[in-house]
């Protein structure tokens, strides 16, 4: 699960961000200040900063991030929309987006983020599967034969592979692929996860791999 690390000092503004992450899957540790920062930034994969905070200000904390991780992304939010706030920002941050924002928009600058800091490649053994991590490039391990997946296909079984072992309801990977509200009856998320399972099962009307959990959604075991 993508840990991430939120800095915000507005009340109301944090519990709605951080109930919206978590709804698309994200584990978010909420903070008000950069107090104590420091024991969460090991554990997590991205940190997104106010600007206007109590105490050091979100520029100060976020270089300070950096210098301890620089492999470390760093998203700044703020209602500055100057040109030199931002450039003060980009100075050290990985990306700059300014308030109000849509959830959508932040949840996509989050993946790409996640993405551009992905270097080490595992590979996942899922049962008969090889799944290299960085590129979701997969073979049969039985066969030795590469197993090739289309646009949404990959996007689909890459948020599956960040989200292992999580349980994630068809809203959950309806927004976190399409970036679109799920509409309950809409089939195209059913039709693609078939899809998916005739390309990666051993048999896909009896899938191990992409396990359907019955009333809430779909799970990918680690």
């Amino acid at each position: 699960m993508v840990r991430i690390l939120y800095i915000e000092d507005e009340s109301e503004i944090g519990s709605w961000l951080r109930k919206d992450l978590e709804e698309r899957g994200y584990e978010v540790t909420w903070l008000k200040s950069g107090e104590g920062m420091g024991k969460y930034l090991g554990d997590s994969d991205i940190a997104i900063l106010d600007v206007m905070l109590p105490g050091l200000d979100g520029f100060s904390i976020g270089k300070r991030m950096k210098k301890e991780r620089d492999d470390f992304p760093v998203l700044m939010l703020s209602a500055r929309t100057a040109v030199e706030d931002k450039l003060e920002g980009l100075s050290f941050a990985d990306d700059y987006l300014t308030k109000p924002f849509q959830p959508d928009e932040l949840a996509a600058r989050i993946e790409v983020l996640l993405r551009r800091f992905q270097k080490n490649d595992q590979v996942l053994e899922l049962h008969h599967l090889n799944v290299h991590t960085k590129d979701m490039r997969m073979a049969d391990r039985d066969t030795g034969q590469e197993i090739q997946l289309t646009g949404k296909q990959y996007q689909l079984f890459q948020f599956f592979i960040r989200h292992l072992n999580q349980i994630l309801t068809k809203e959950q990977l309806y927004e976190g692929v399409w970036g679109e509200q799920y509409i309950e009856g809409d089939k195209t998320l059913m039709v693609h996860i078939r899809y998916l399972r005739e390309k990666i099962e051993k048999n896909p009307s009896r899938p191990e791999i992409i396990e359907t959990i019955r009333g809430i959604g779909y799970r990918v075991r680690g």
